[in-house]
């Protein structure tokens, strides 16, 4: 068996990837395994191609809004989805080379095919056994998909299979609601399928404040049908597949299955290392080292079933690669949660959530879009965002949004949290007119006069004058 490697990296996706670059630059005994095919999922089959379909919906939908523009012509516009969908393959497979350009070169330390743990010093890999000081585990994830559902065949659409269409339609439904599901129902509405939409639960996208959630089911609702509350129960019926939820049925050509994400842990021998596993089949994980109880053994990015998200992928990756290699696992201080939803308006989380939060201690600053000065200069005006601070100490906790142009926003509010900044540090900071960010500063003032009052000589007790158009 030879003389043990320093670590086995297996997984070659973005966690993969962030660790390998780690591992590199401290030790060159290793190896990276990938079962499948190589490139990560997010420029493969998520991040990146959904976000290209989003924005051919997205131009196509603002034709709704030229008239009112003072723009004539646009009935005469018409979506060319195979072209749609072309485009959208050629671009990703631009991305996926590039991706792909992070494991070249590597020889014989790159080998394709299944790892299986043998235990936390050893790893099958081809029927081979290979011993090595630490293993990190960045097998990443894939679409949840119930196995009754594979009968239909090429009907039954996931991320992996959606952007490989031809074409689509012209009926189409999307099972689930979360973040995935509102921007792939939205998308697919707004290029002109008839889609239905199917979600067990009465909150979308992620949302876990209800002003927000409603926000945005407004939205939802002129843009599809929409039916919550019952499990979606599919059957074949002449015409097409029929979905039943509840009382109501609809028939339809396609159907796309956006229930969530669940880890690649098969067959992977988690067993073997002797830790107790929980109902998923997934060993501890602490979030600061990413390590598995106190074993030489790592987990990172999907596989680990924490946040299924590109950079906390990325910042697992890295943790996993630096500790893999160290004498004793350094702690990580985590970044500030930050999740955002590409849908029209565009919803983000940011830091904690409302529903997280002592009610009796926090306070809660909104600002309406539906009035807001450029976003009704835009015709953008649709939407919600909430604060919440600390009633004490005015300093922010989190926030909840369903407006335009929520991720810039939300990255503002991010490095605020982060930061520790408070409600009155933010109110003190400048404001551009007319922009987006205004809104921001609505919600802001809505939170500060919860607080109490500074000195007037303080710039944060700048309030609005009362007009919509100058705030």
């Amino acid at each position: 068996m030879g003389a043990p490697l320093d670590t086995i990296i297996i997984g070659a996706g973005t966690a993969g990837l962030a660790a390998l670059r780690e591992v590199r630059k401290r030790t060159d005994r290793y190896l990276i395994v990938n079962d499948g095919p190589w490139g990560t999922t997010c420029a493969r089959v998520g991040c990146m191609p959904s976000k290209m379909l989003i924005e051919a919906a997205s131009v196509f939908h603002r034709r709704h809004v030229w008239n009112e523009l003072g723009l004539r012509g646009a009935t005469a516009l018409v979506a060319d989805l195979p072209t749609v969908l072309q485009r959208v393959r050629a671009l990703r497979d631009e991305l996926v080379a590039g991706a792909l350009k992070a494991t070249q070169n590597l020889g014989s330390a790159q080998k394709s095919g299944r790892a299986t743990l043998l235990g936390p010093g050893l790893v099958e890999i081809g029927g081979k056994a290979h011993a090595t000081r630490s293993i990190i585990i960045a097998t990443g994830s894939r679409p949840r998909l119930p196995d009754e559902w594979l009968a239909f065949g090429d009907r039954m659409l996931t991320t992996d299979t959606l952007f490989e269409q031809p074409t689509l339609g012209p009926r189409i439904a999307v099972i689930g609601m979360g973040p995935l599901g509102v921007e792939m129902a939205q998308a697919l509405a707004r290029l002109g399928l008839q889609v239905s939409a199917f979600s067990t639960g009465e909150q979308f996208a992620g949302i876990r404040d209800a002003t927000i959630n409603t926000e945005l089911a407004q939205v939802l609702k002129a843009d599809m049908r929409l039916y919550t509350g019952a499990p979606a129960e599919l059957r074949e019926v002449a015409g097409g597949i029929e979905v039943r939820s509840g009382n109501q049925t609809v028939v339809v050509d396609q159907v796309v299955a956006a229930m969530g994400r669940t880890p690649n842990i098969e067959h992977l021998g988690l067993e073997t290392l002797g830790v107790p596993l929980d109902e998923r089949g997934l060993p501890p994980v602490d979030p600061q080292t990413q390590q598995i109880g106190n074993l030489p053994v790592f987990m990172a990015g999907d596989a680990n079933g924490h946040l299924p998200l590109l950079h906390e992928g990325a910042d697992e990756g890295h943790i996993a690669g630096i500790n893999a290699l160290a004498g004793t696992p350094r702690k990580f201080r985590r970044r500030t949660p930050l999740a955002i939803v590409f849908s029209d308006p565009q919803v983000a989380a940011v830091g904690r959530r409302w529903a997280d939060l002592d009610a009796h201690t926090t306070i809660t600053g909104c600002a309406s879009f539906h009035d807001q000065g450029r976003a009704r200069t835009a015709l953008r005006n649709a939407g919600r965002l909430c604060i919440y601070a600390d009633h004490a100490t005015g300093r922010l906790q989190g926030a909840e949004m369903c407006t335009p142009q929520a991720e810039h926003m939300a990255h503002l509010l991010a490095l605020a949290v982060q930061q520790k900044l408070t409600v009155r540090d933010l109110l003190g900071m400048p404001f551009y007119h007319p922009t987006y960010e205004e809104g921001l500063r609505t919600a802001l003032r809505d939170a500060a006069r919860q607080l109490p009052q500074p000195a007037d000589s303080d710039l944060a007790t700048c309030g609005g004058i009362g007009v919509p158009a100058l705030e």
